[in-house]
């Protein structure tokens, strides 16, 4: 993150879909943060009662589009899926998946590395903002950066990331790049718990996808999207419906 503007707190953009008394706690955060910017909208009616009697609260984080949180908006209709999004945010308040949740009457919240003197303080700063939604799940879904040691000592072991390779091969930003470079035949996407490494957590769930001749980057990876959006959906469903336990790196879901 950029050590640019802003001071020892930057500034959090917030876009609440919230009943009152939430909306006291939010004004609470902003005054210990510093500045707040809020815009209200209203109050979202929450998941009807259904099969599963008690979904799992979930924070989606993004940073651009939103194919994969607009997947999990869709999937939380179904009130077996065991999952309801209380908020989707962003490290840029611009993100096109940030007007995609509001549309859809969820809570939004951004917090932008750029308007914090370091990357110690915005992570201090998402770890609050999330907080505020008392989240069960931490939804990672095209969010790209790296979480930091406040938010992971508050959320690890219940944060979710996905990432365009079958784990541990060609971890980092550019996994399908990697694959076409190293000449895999096959390649695929990974769900897996968040640690402080860089997609080294462990493994929750995997598809392959078949690598064909005349790939490029681009075709590839909209292939592991399609694979990788309901990948994530039913693994997130499964985790919260039937729980799960880590030994050392294995998950035992259920």
């Amino acid at each position: 993150p950029s050590d640019g503007g802003g001071g020892a707190y930057g500034l959090l953009t917030l876009s609440l879909s919230l009943a009152p008394r939430v909306l006291l706690a939010w004004v609470g955060l902003g005054r210990a943060l510093g500045r707040l910017s809020l815009t209200l909208s209203p109050v979202a009616r929450p998941l009807g009662s259904g099969l599963v009697s008690t979904p799992r609260r979930a924070v989606v984080l993004l940073s651009g589009v939103g194919s994969i949180a607009a997947a999990l908006l869709q999937a939380q209709h179904d009130p077996a899926y065991g999952v309801r999004v209380v908020a989707v945010g962003s490290d840029n308040p611009a993100a096109p998946g940030l007007e995609r949740a509001r549309e859809a009457g969820v809570a939004t919240f951004s917090v932008e590395p750029a308007s914090f003197a370091d990357r110690a303080s915005w992570d201090r700063a998402l770890a609050a903002a999330v907080d505020a939604f008392s989240p069960d799940l931490v939804l990672c879904a095209g969010f790209m950066r790296i979480l930091g040691p406040t938010f992971l000592g508050a959320y690890e072991g219940r944060t979710i990331n996905t990432h365009p390779s079958l784990l541990p091969s060609f971890p980092g930003a550019h996994a399908v790049r990697d694959a076409l470079r190293y000449g895999v035949r096959v390649t695929g996407c990974t769900v897996h718990l968040v640690d402080a490494g860089v997609d080294t957590g462990p493994v929750l769930a995997q598809a392959a996808v078949e690598v064909v001749p005349g790939d490029d980057e681009d075709g590839l990876h909209e292939r592991i999207k399609a694979v990788e959006r309901d990948l994530f959906v039913r693994t997130v469903g499964r985790l919260a419906r039937d729980g799960w336990r880590v030994h050392g790196r294995v998950v035992h879901i259920g």
